[in-house]
């Protein structure tokens, strides 16, 4: 408890999902927490019940279109009015498209590049000097699996994620003599609407079961390692990538090679 006492964050597309996992927790553990979001029904509600369960005055919702830069200040004046300068930005709000490059409008890429790579722009110029007059801060950009690989079918957002991946080691040159540090996240498949849209069980687990943890991730896990890099514990960390894949990158598991026992239930773990 109280990680992030005294800190003031801000966390984009906070109204469900990874970005709501993490408003809760970062809630619980002291930060004062502004969520942002377009969804305003869903995202009023995650803060009204942040408020009931930690304590009235802990959260606000703001509506926030993270593509469009005169809203960031409008988001920035409203949380300094209501807690003081933001020292946390979690740029957690994303879209996904799939389609194949030959699929693929100018439209089709243009919006995810709006909101996935201009929005974590917009969001960190943002909170600059905000944080630079707070004496620093931390900011968590959300990258992705995809922002380390590609596949197939993700042409715009894998293009958005590794520019992530890009934007963010920038901003940790430039801004660490200033006390900012500012590290990316890479999930690979959380149990979202992203991440499972359909909300399938068996996608929760037959896409993964080569994986070294065989299944899809959940959305407290992420928010745990965004807390950590939030935090003073990662005072040392700056412009690091912190994968949360649950081995997705390491590798798979090849059946019939040493190392490995199969299960009844046909899973692969490692010994």
């Amino acid at each position: 408890m109280n990680r992030l006492e005294g800190k003031i964050a801000i966390i984009t597309g906070a109204a469900r999902g990874q970005g709501e996992s993490e408003a809760r927790l970062f809630a619980k553990e002291g930060a004062k927490v502004v969520l942002a979001d377009r969804l305003d029904e869903e995202g009023q509600a995650v803060a009204d019940e942040i408020n009931k369960d930690v304590g009235d005055g802990t959260a606000i919702y703001l509506h926030l279109d993270i593509s469009k830069e005169e809203e960031w200040g409008s988001a920035i004046e409203t949380t300094i009015k209501t807690f003081g300068n933001p020292t946390v930005l979690v740029n957690n709000a994303a879209v996904l498209r799939p389609k194949s490059i030959a699929d693929t409008s100018v439209d089709d890429y243009m919006f995810t590049f709006k909101v996935n790579q201009l929005g974590t722009f917009l969001g960190m110029k943002a909170v600059h000097a905000p944080m630079l007059e707070a004496g620093g801060g931390s900011i968590v950009n959300i990258s992705s699996i995809d922002g380390l690989k590609s596949a197939n079918g993700l042409i715009s957002y894998s293009a958005s994620k590794f520019a992530i991946r890009g934007m963010t080691k920038t901003a940790a040159i430039e801004w660490g003599h200033s006390n900012i540090r500012v590290n990316s996240i890479h999930p690979g498949g959380i149990n979202t609407i992203m991440g499972n849209p359909s909300q399938n069980e068996m996608a929760e687990t037959m896409p993964y079961k080569m994986h070294p943890i065989p299944r899809i991730g959940k959305p407290e896990e992420v928010a745990n390692a965004v807390l950590f890099l939030a935090s003073d514990e990662a005072s040392y960390i700056t412009g690091a990538e912190l994968s949360v894949d649950g081995g997705w990158r390491a590798g798979e598991i090849i059946q019939g090679l040493p190392g490995v026992k199969e299960f009844e239930t046909g899973y692969m773990y490692g010994q």
